[in-house]
């Protein structure tokens, strides 16, 4: 009995003692090495992906691309914060997998109304650096007819001057944010307030992309 007392005193005393600990300090990010050049870039279409994902019935976020888009990039490694970016999409190329039938048709017509606006465009008005390879880029967004700034989060993924494969500058970049639809006039769908019975009025985009550059200056031969 005594042993087992003192195997019990024993353990609670190890469980109360101090334990030295290390408290690890976090590493800075460091900023992308590479080596694409300043110049205007257009988007590489086989590398790139716009998508947008909207919560439907509260269960789950239903996920959409637009198929024809393209985007111009005036790069400047230097000060990122004069970078500027046009994007054109057109609504009629919408399109998800395994959607429900008819709902391509709805998307069209009813949310994006592509006969009456067949253009939706995102120009940039401010690059705002907020890390060693992350910006933030405010622009003027145009959708059924209406007009209003959307901020998105953008991350440099890196890039190079070129090379004998791809004899063109080349770079990568990711961006995602949020907007309300209702603000332009996108009133389909959205469920009655104080229920979920619809598709939400927040609109995730989410973007991948690869932009091709100025053209690449092949080292001289050595004689």
């Amino acid at each position: 009995m005594r042993r087992s007392i003192l195997i019990l005193a024993l353990a609670l005393a190890a469980c109360g003692a101090p334990h030295s600990s290390t408290i690890e300090t976090p590493v800075a990010e460091a900023a992308v090495e590479h080596t694409a050049p300043a110049g205007a870039y257009t988007l590489d279409k086989s590398h790139s992906s716009l998508i947008v994902r909207l919560g439907h019935l509260g269960y789950s976020q239903f996920t959409a691309r637009f198929e024809t888009w393209d985007a111009a990039l005036n790069f400047d490694p230097a000060a990122p914060e004069n970078s500027q970016i046009n994007v054109t999409i057109d609504p009629r190329s919408i399109a998800s997998d395994n959607p429900p039938a008819g709902f391509i048709d709805v998307m069209r017509n009813d949310f994006l109304k592509a006969g009456e606006f067949p253009q939706i465009t995102f120009q940039s008005t401010r690059v705002e650096r907020t890390g060693p390879n992350t910006a933030r880029i405010t622009g003027d967004l145009t959708l059924l007819g209406v007009t209003h700034p959307v901020t998105l989060d953008a991350r440099f993924n890196g890039g190079y001057e070129g090379m004998n494969l791809d004899p063109h500058a080349r770079i990568g970049l990711s961006a995602h944010g949020t907007f309300n639809r209702a603000d332009f006039g996108m009133s389909y769908g959205i469920p009655p307030e104080g229920t979920n019975l619809g598709v939400s009025n927040a609109v995730e985009v989410i973007v991948e992309t690869e932009f091709s550059g100025p053209a690449w200056q092949a080292p001289s031969a050595t004689p």
